[in-house]
């Protein structure tokens, strides 16, 4: 099956970084990937992942809501002849609708968010609108969590035609010991220190603010050491914060460029303190690495880690801090989590198995467009209550 996958932009902190994951892993469930992002990105390292893993990717560059958008596509995807379109975001559905009603092809949708923050008459009218064009316009909807599909049918009434799906990733594989003696040596921390990770983008709403105040709280000997990746607007801010406190400069260090899995590998145990989230890829590529995690109980994340792969708390440091040493003083307890981890996500979201998912319902798609979507292939475990999100 020739599938498109229409996405804003091939950033690599959205949803492209994980369609370079389900390109390598589609040939055996028999798909091919197109993907056409509408913006320019500036990171061309994906586009090159994108072609390496044997996808084709066409980055245009149209302004947001510019009609030359829809033809443009169009062009795109019937000279790659493509079956199925597969949309990931507000412009790329609107895009991916017309597009496909004039090629007279199925189209797709994922949902990446859920709107349930407060909102006036107006935001709600919106918000619904949106969703009975999805089901009046998609052949096939994806939830990747049970929150989502929870939420569609408290907004659409119903939820025929979606299909729960959780986001996959390839298998990012578990250190060797001299890995993790060299990951350990480059940090300078001792044999017996606990190393904790969190590479959650530094922006609004994430919580590293709430993960350092967790860290001060913790007591002077709890032999820990805090590692913090990537990047993001709020960076300077946080490495002020650390830079100005001794506490806190004695126990976290910042690792800008590296690549977050292998910092996954060499962690102890990884953080995850967002205030909201509805998939985090951070937290599946953790699993996939063995390493348990500690994260707040909010969103989707309680599809992702359990009480046998880590600890779920509150959005609040103290209760982070509480779990946290408690993962630092019982190393038996992380290795059981970080083994139950292991199994989890090859069992829930190697993206093998998320690549046989999609493609049934692409099959069921492309072959019973008036049909109802199949059952639903996967289903996670209980959403966080209302309100969590």
């Amino acid at each position: 099956m020739k599938i498109g996958h229409l996405v804003e932009s091939l950033d690599p902190h959205g949803v492209a970084a994980a369609l370079v994951d389900l390109s390598a892993a589609g040939r055996a469930a028999g798909i091919d990937l197109v993907v056409v992002a509408l913006a320019p990105s500036g990171h061309p390292g994906i586009a090159a992942a994108l072609e390496r893993s044997g996808a084709t990717s066409v980055e245009l560059n149209v302004a947001p809501w510019d009609p030359r958008a829809i033809p443009k596509v169009v062009e795109v995807l019937r000279s790659a002849g493509v079956e199925l379109v597969h949309s990931h975001g507000p412009r790329p559905d609107v895009v991916a609708s017309a597009a496909a009603a004039r090629l007279r092809i199925p189209a797709i949708s994922t949902l990446h968010r859920v709107h349930d923050q407060p909102a006036d008459r107006a935001d709600r009218l919106r918000r619904t609108a949106k969703t009975l064009a999805r089901k009046r316009f998609m052949t096939r909807t994806i939830a990747t969590s049970v929150l989502q599909r929870d939420w569609y049918h408290r907004v659409a009434g119903s939820t025929e035609g979606l299909s729960v799906i959780p986001d996959g990733a390839a298998d990012p594989g578990v250190a060797t010991p001299e890995e993790i003696a060299r990951f350990r040596q480059g940090l300078g921390v001792g044999s017996d220190d606990v190393v904790a990770v969190s590479v959650a983008p530094m922006r609004r709403g994430q919580g590293q603010d709430m993960l350092l105040d967790a860290v001060a709280e913790l007591p002077e000997d709890e032999p820990v050491t805090v590692v913090l990746g990537g990047d993001g607007p709020l960076r300077p801010w946080l490495e002020s914060r650390v830079s100005g406190d001794d506490a806190l400069s004695g126990r976290v260090v910042f690792r800008r460029r590296a690549d977050p899995v292998e910092l996954l590998r060499g962690a102890d145990v990884q953080l995850h303190t967002t205030r909201h989230d509805t998939m985090p890829r951070p937290l599946i590529l953790g699993q996939g690495t063995g390493t348990p995690a500690v994260a707040t109980r909010v969103g989707g994340i309680p599809e992702i880690v359990t009480r046998d792969t880590g600890a779920l708390t509150a959005v609040s440091s103290s209760r982070i801090a509480d779990e946290l040493a408690r993962m630092v003083r019982d190393p038996d307890l992380r290795r059981r989590r970080g083994a139950a981890a292991r199994r989890r996500f090859l069992e829930r979201f190697e993206a093998g198995v998320w690549a046989a998912q999609l493609g049934e319902v692409y099959r069921s798609a492309l072959r019973y467009s008036d049909a109802p979507a199949p059952a639903e292939l996967d289903t996670p475990e209980p959403a966080a209550p209302a309100g969590s999100v």
